[in-house]
């Protein structure tokens, strides 16, 4: 669906190379500019091989140029890549690319039309915009972190950075958008993504909701507060989620373990004094978490198993759609976009693995 259209990344770590990923399955050529270092995701965290996972992960299907931002060469390599490309994602810190000579007002110069779009924490002009930021940070500035917590009431330190991966999904939306007007302007665009906010416009539910009712948790049906929407046991210390909000998928649930008494409990609380949670939470117990699995796949209820990161890859579901699979250059990668077919993947690039390639094409 992108094929012709070219990306310029000069983002680093994890949200602009999410995006782009997402826009190279889509068939977009990526562009990744690096720094003679090389991205930082590189050598960070755990390795295979010498190389970050971080960086495995998100950047295969791109193109590596390694460019000195700071000396004048490069500078004038990236605008003339710029001069016949189609986007610009960035990542700096507000400021940064403008310094360089690489900020929108000097790139429209050259390239009116061009789709400037730049990831931030806190965006590019406000209170907070000159602060160093990470995932937690806008998870907890946002609202959203302290919709995760344990029975305590003590936030849950999330183990996916839900932030990260939201603001590359954002900066994608308003990419394409800008392509999209581009389309039908003739006119280019420039585009702020602030990560946090973002965030926030998750929380429109939760804002209205504790407005009207004081309720700081949100939909209150939608939080383990009744037994028909919750987390359960298993016999062997797993955990099924039960989501049967509708009538007949309750109904379904109870008429297929002979409790039609239970029926019109659908609605009563997840607590100790309820007789029926009780009694729900003993059967749960009563079956494994395989057992609970076929039984999800004959019923229609609502019902799916809470499954580990390594538990993926051989889940009939995710194995029918190829969505984790093993790569040619035998590591594990995980499909962007599961209806798209006979996708053909190249393995992440080599640190400047593209020069002389990308060099000769703007120069010949």
């Amino acid at each position: 669906m992108l094929k012709g259209i070219k990306v310029i990344d000069f983002t680093n770590y994890l949200p602009g190379p999410f995006a782009t990923l997402r826009l190279a399955e889509l068939g977009a050529e990526i562009i990744k500019i690096e720094p003679p270092e090389g991205d930082p995701a590189r050598s960070t965290g755990i390795k295979k091989e010498g190389t970050g996972l971080v960086f495995l992960a998100n950047n295969r299907l791109k193109k590596s140029l390694t460019l000195n931002l700071k000396e004048e060469e490069g500078r004038q390599i990236a605008l003339k890549l710029i001069s016949n490309a189609d986007v610009i994602l960035e990542s700096f810190r507000p400021g940064v690319m403008g310094k360089l000579g690489l900020g929108y007002n000097d790139v429209k110069k050259i390239k009116p039309d061009i789709v400037y779009c730049s990831i931030s924490g806190y965006g590019q002009q406000g209170l907070l915009s000159v602060l160093g930021s990470h995932d937690i940070n806008y998870m907890a500035l946002s609202g959203v972190l302290s919709q995760l917590k344990d029975k305590h009431g003590k936030p849950v330190h999330p183990s996916i950075t839900f932030a990260d991966f939201i603001g590359g999904m954002a900066a994608n939306e308003r990419i394409l958008a800008g392509v999209v007007s581009r389309f039908l302007t003739g006119q280019g665009s420039y585009h702020s993504i602030s990560i946090t906010d973002q965030m926030v416009s998750l929380m429109g539910n939760h804002v209205m909701v504790e407005k009207e009712t004081g309720e700081a948790q949100g939909v209150s049906v939608l939080t383990g507060s009744i037994i028909s929407y919750g987390l359960y046991e298993t016999k062997d210390g797993r955990y099924m989620s039960l989501g049967a909000l509708e009538p007949k998928f309750w109904q379904n649930f109870c008429t297929a373990h002979g409790r039609e008494d239970w029926i019109e409990a659908h609605f009563s609380k997840s607590a100790d004094s309820n007789p029926v949670f009780r009694e729900l939470t003993a059967l749960f117990k009563r079956k494994t978490f395989y057992e609970w699995i076929e039984f999800a796949q004959m019923v229609d209820c609502c019902l799916a198993p809470m499954l580990e990161a390594g538990e993926l890859i051989d889940n009939p579901y995710f194995k029918e759609k190829e969505l984790v699979f093993v790569s040619s250059w035998g590591d594990y990668q995980v499909k962007m976009h599961s209806d798209i077919k006979d996708l053909y993947f190249t393995p992440p690039p080599k640190k400047g693995e593209h020069n002389d390639e990308i060099l000769n094409e703007i120069y010949r």
